[in-house]
Formats: structure tokens, sequence, C-alpha cells
């Protein structure tokens, strides 16, 4: 089936640092463009996240987030760096042996540099969680976009069906088109009372005939049609390819529009046109 470009996946976890939360929105567009809305201090994912974009995906205009929020366990407390405070403390205590200086504020010793030893969570880990989660929610990403991929091609198949009907009905009626035109032109020719060459009458007729013949305009119909639908079956990106057979189709349609005599194949020809259209406005959401 095909994928859509179009999807949206969000994934929240739960770590015992803290937690993650990724929130995928994609729409079409002709090339791959991933736009990024990273906290500053994990700008130096992009790298890693692009790469896994690669891998997955083809084409797509996407807006990625990312939003970490670091936790504490309950029992936590704050640290403080014993060794440091002795060194501050012995400090104060040879400056006052110098002079007159007033005792060492506690609340002032613990603004020192250092001296709170913070719970620090491990970068490395942090990264190797989120770039894993980031694969899953890409998965879902991409489940979103099956899904939608699929009710496109179901609907492209209805379009289909359309035009193979439309070609079986001008194919059913061009006998009875030529003949009601060669029988019209015998009977203009009878009403002129001319006496015209008889062989010259069957070559105009020819002629005539020539200039209406749409055969193989309806044999390329149904060839772009058989192609479509195997396109339809590959894997990988197919939009582009999906796109130039509209393009064929929509050649086709209106080259059986100018060679249309009667009012019959002119509204067949006019309603495979809205039928190509149809099709072709979804496939530009198609990969």
């Amino acid at each position: 089936m095909p994928r859509s470009m179009t999807g949206f996946a969000r994934s929240e976890q739960q770590y015992p640092w803290g937690s993650i939360s990724w929130e995928l929105r994609s729409v079409n567009h002709r090339y791959l463009e991933p736009n990024f809305r990273l906290p500053e201090a994990h700008r130096g994912l992009e790298p890693n996240l692009r790469e896994q974009i690669r891998n997955k995906l083809s084409r797509g205009k996407l807006d990625i987030s990312l939003n970490i929020q670091l936790g504490s366990s309950e029992n936590n407390q704050i640290g403080l760096n014993q060794e440091l405070i002795e060194q501050l403390i012995s400090a104060n205590q040879q400056l006052q042996g110098l002079g007159d200086f007033s005792p060492l504020d506690p609340l002032e010793l613990l603004k020192w540099p250092g001296v709170i030893i913070e719970d620090r969570v491990d970068g490395e880990q942090l990264k190797q969680d989120a770039l894993s989660q980031f694969g899953q929610t890409i998965d879902q990403l991409i489940d979103s976009r099956n899904r939608e991929g699929e009710e496109l091609a179901n609907m492209i198949e209805q379009r289909l069906q359309g035009i193979s009907e439309q070609v079986t009905l001008v194919r059913g009626l061009m006998p009875q088109i030529l003949k009601a035109q060669r029988d019209k032109l015998l009977e203009r020719l009878s009403d002129l009372k001319a006496d015209l060459d008889a062989d010259r009458v069957e070559q105009e007729i020819v002629i005539l005939a020539q200039k209406a013949d749409v055969d193989e305009e309806l044999d390329r119909l149904d060839t772009h049609v058989t192609e479509v639908r195997r396109t339809l079956k590959q894997k990988g990106a197919i939009g582009r390819r999906l796109d130039f057979l509209m393009q064929e189709l929509n050649r086709e349609a209106n080259t059986l529009s100018s060679k249309s005599i009667v009012t019959d194949t002119t509204a067949a020809a006019v309603e495979l046109k809205v039928l190509i259209e149809q099709m072709r406005e979804q496939i530009q959401n198609i990969e």
C-alpha cells in the first residue's frame, strides 16, 4: 500500500531520571524536510535524529518537538562537598587570625561554587533513551501514514474503475458513432444530387473515420490504468511516479476530447478529466 505524507505521532515515557516526550507531525512536501524544536541543551541530538529520519522516510515536511523533564527520587537529598567545605572553613579561620573578620555565614558558604553536589543525569544514558524513544515514535508516525495511505489507495482505485468504465463506454459507442457519421455524409451528398465519384466518397469516409478514431487513446488509457494499479502495489516512495502517470492519463483524455464528434464522447472525456484531477489531488499526499 502507498504511504501518505500526512501523519501524527506522540509518545511519552518515564525513566528513573525523569521523562521524555516526543511529538511528530508531517504533511506533504516535494522533499524530506525535518524541522526540529529541541531544548538548547540537547541540540547535539539533531545529527542522529536526521539519520534515523533518512533511514525510514523519503518525503514530507516534519515538525519534531522534544520535551525533557528531569525528576528526582523521593529519597534524594542535597549532597555537600565535605572536603571543599573544610577547606573554606580552614581558610576563614586563618583570615580571622590575621584580623577582625566575621565568622563564615553557613548560607553564604552554600553559595560557593561546588559546595552543593547536584545529582546529575548521565548525559549518555539520556541521549540513548531519547534516540531509542524517537525511533519508536517514528514507527508510530509511519503506521499513521500507512493507514491514511490505505485510504488514499482505495479512493484512487475507485477513480481508476470509473476511468475503465468510461473507456468501455466510448469503445462500445464508436462503431455506432462512425456508422452514423458515414450515413450522415452520404445523406448530405445525396441531397446535393451531385454526380460524385464513388471511390472519392469512400476515401472521404475513410479520412473522417481516421480523424474520429480513438482506439489508440483508449488503449493507452487502459495501459496507464494498469500501470497505476501496479505502482500502487510497489514498496517505497511512489508519489512522483504516480504524478507522472496522472499527466499521461490527462494527455489521453485531452486527445479524446479533441477528437470527439458527438456529445457522448465529449461527456466521457470531461468525466475522465474529473476523475483524473481527483486522483491527482490525492496523489500529492503520497510519499
